[in-house]
């Protein structure tokens, strides 16, 4: 695929307008049949100039536990940025329903602090579209610069799955490896999340999906409760490892089953050193306390 000129917006995208407008897609889809292409929109989307409420930077930190600070947290920036990734995937020529999709995976690069006084570039485009054993699996890749730099200072990469959903041309992978049986290691921390939890996420971050909110809104897309956000627990994780991670690091994390609130998740966090003492890699790993069924686990890596 070559990426054509970006289409440049205005204004950040709203989130709510965007869910709207995808349930009207997903309306369409269902009356006039579903895309059959196999074919990723060629254009990003851009928005120029977007810059930090303070105010919500201090509820984000607060919220999740990060040190209150100048320095825009990675996960706070993958927020900035989510609107514009979900825009791309609003479009009519996405091959893949937005509402039901299901987040996999997240991998991010923040190579240079950015602070909430900077004036941010950034942009959104999907790629590597592929076969999953349960559906089909696409990245949305996420940059952000600070206005007029060409150099990438944070960099996301988000892999979301259409469940049941199978393209024709892509091939379906052959089934994967049963994973390691997991034992629940001693925990580091046990955190206590209440039924506000997905509501208090929503108010920092601009994500209201409905399978955050309220047990009603959950139960009516076929979720027995609300869930916690994923990037929420991600970076809260992040936010455990603390500032030895430093101000360049890679991050990642794999989903791999909700966590219905209310409820208790355990976590443990174990960290390596380089031979001169200083950090070099954490890995986390999350589950519920009650069943030992893991919810996430990964890894936060020197640069």
């Amino acid at each position: 695929m070559t990426l054509q000129q970006p289409v440049i917006l205005a204004e950040m995208p709203s989130l709510s307008r965007l869910y709207v407008n995808a349930a009207a897609q997903a309306a369409r889809r269902r009356l006039l049949g579903t895309h059959d292409s196999a074919d990723l929109p060629a254009e990003s989307h851009d928005v120029r100039g977007v810059t930090v409420d303070v105010g919500n930077l201090t509820a984000y930190q607060h919220l999740i536990g990060e040190t209150a600070s100048d320095v825009l947290p990675a996960g706070f920036i993958h927020a900035l940025a989510f609107p514009l990734a979900m825009s791309v995937m609003n479009r009519d020529d996405f091959p893949l329903p937005l509402l039901g999709m299901i987040h996999l995976r997240n991998s991010v690069e923040q190579r240079t602090p950015l602070v909430f006084t900077d004036v941010l570039d950034m942009t959104a485009r999907v790629e590597n579209l592929r076969g999953h054993r349960a559906g089909t699996q696409v990245d949305v890749v996420a940059e952000v610069r600070r206005a007029g730099s060409a150099d990438i200072h944070w960099r996301g990469v988000s892999t979301y799955l259409a469940k049941g959903l199978f393209l024709p041309g892509i091939d379906k992978p052959t089934a994967a490896a049963p994973k390691p049986e997991f034992t629940a290691p001693a925990p580091t921390a046990l955190w206590h999340l209440g039924v506000d939890t997905g509501r208090a996420y929503a108010a920092v971050s601009g994500d209201f999906n409905p399978i955050h909110l309220s047990v009603l809104s959950a139960k009516a897309l076929g979720m027995r409760r609300s869930i916690a956000h994923g990037m929420y627990l991600a970076s809260r994780a992040l936010a455990d490892v603390g500032p030895a991670r430093g101000d360049a690091f890679s991050w990642d994390v794999e989903f791999e089953a909700p966590v219905f609130l209310p409820c208790r998740v355990a976590l443990e966090i174990s960290t390596d050193q380089a031979s001169s003492g200083a950090w070099k890699h954490s890995r986390y790993v999350a589950w519920n306390p009650r069943s030992g069924r893991r919810h996430f686990h990964g890894t936060v890596s020197a640069l």
